[in-house]
């Protein structure tokens, strides 16, 4: 009698496991649509329109020309070619040439430079293909799903929207030494994106393109040290911006206009005279340890015990959308580009980018 007592009990824990499993996956599908919490600093807001000023840095360019926009200049440069761009590849896609080509290439050397010799971040090269666990790690998939670029075969690979994504996910299943941190890496990738939910924005132009070039910050830091990490991380994207000498804004986004993954986020703005208006060049953002739980990545703390890791990231910048800054601040009137003081050593003998 006691042994069938035993073959019930174990066929109901069977049954009850079983049933704990299809409630965890429930729960655990549940748990991943779900946004991070918000930081008390973060502003009220509905919308774009609720943003912060913090500062602003130069003086928008005053051009006693007509501003070009930075497809008009590269056009007549012949040097932007978007119709053989669409040929091969179809929308929201660039053939660059020569000089132009050769400037944005020093961009991200430049951008690398300054970043590893004056913010000590370490310069990683990284894969550009990914797994979905680390997708979901920092909080792509599940919710971004129809943005993603996914390679099929036997092993399903999806192409990184940020180097964001395998930066941080360096520390993914990790315990990582408290003397070690923080941990700062930059890299310089190519992003890839369907750019979904952008039907019909910034249609022309290299603003908002499928494939792009960033340069990408991402640090790693115990998690009551994020305030001032993002603090930190956001003045070395304004310093490329200093740098250049290229007018821009920082704002606080307010809690209407955050992403999935940010406890805080500040946007960083350049001037752009073709739209006399300053647009996103780069995105700073604190995660706090929400990446962290769902990357299980833990470190000791003081007291021994253990803590999920705060995890920040930011464009420092985005190499195209600087390029345009460049184009359309530096412009001429006779639809030439004048090359800021500091690329000169990236690009020897050349002044400016002009048709002769």
């Amino acid at each position: 009698e006691l042994f069938h007592e035993m073959e019930k009990i174990n066929h109901l824990l069977k049954d009850k496991s079983a049933e704990l499993d299809v409630l965890q996956k429930e729960l655990m599908a549940f748990q991943s649509v779900l946004p991070n919490l918000l930081d008390d600093t973060v502003p009220q807001g509905v919308s774009e329109a609720d943003n912060i000023e913090l500062r602003s840095w130069g003086e928008p360019r005053q051009l006693d020309f007509t501003a070009k926009d930075h497809v008009e200049l590269g056009e007549a440069l012949g040097l932007l070619d978007f119709e053989r761009a669409a040929k091969l590849s179809g929308s929201r896609f660039v053939v660059v040439h020569s000089q132009l080509a050769k400037l944005q290439r020093a961009l991200s050397q430049f951008m690398l430079d300054i970043h590893t010799q004056k913010h000590g971040y370490q310069e990683v090269y990284v894969p550009f293909l990914v797994n979905a666990e680390s997708l979901e790690g920092t909080g792509q998939l599940p919710k971004f799903a129809e943005d993603i670029f996914s390679i099929e075969g036997e092993h399903q690979l999806h192409l990184i929207p940020t180097a964001e994504v395998v930066l941080t996910n360096l520390v993914r299943k990790s315990n990582i030494e408290i003397k070690n941190l923080p941990l700062r890496f930059v890299a310089s990738t190519p992003c890839f994106r369907k750019e979904a939910g952008s039907y019909g924005k910034d249609t022309k132009g290299m603003i908002r393109q499928h494939q792009f070039y960033k340069v990408e910050l991402v640090s790693i830091v115990e998690n009551d040290k994020c305030a001032d990490e993002l603090e930190r991380m956001s003045n070395a994207a304004t310093m490329i911006l200093d740098e250049l000498k290229l007018p821009y804004r920082k704002i606080i986004l307010c809690t209407g206009d955050m992403g999935f993954s940010a406890e805080k986020t500040y946007d960083i703005e350049v001037w752009l005279p073709s739209e006399n208006r300053y647009r996103e060049i780069s995105s700073c953002s604190s995660c706090g340890s929400f990446q962290a739980r769902r990357m299980k990545a833990r470190y000791k703390d003081k007291n021994n015990s253990k803590e999920f890791l705060g995890t920040l990231n930011g464009s420092g910048l985005a190499v195209g959308r600087t390029m345009i800054a460049i184009m359309e601040n530096y412009q001429t009137k006779d639809g030439s580009i004048l090359i800021p003081e500091v690329l000169k050593p990236y690009m020897p003998n050349i002044d400016k980018i002009s048709v002769n």
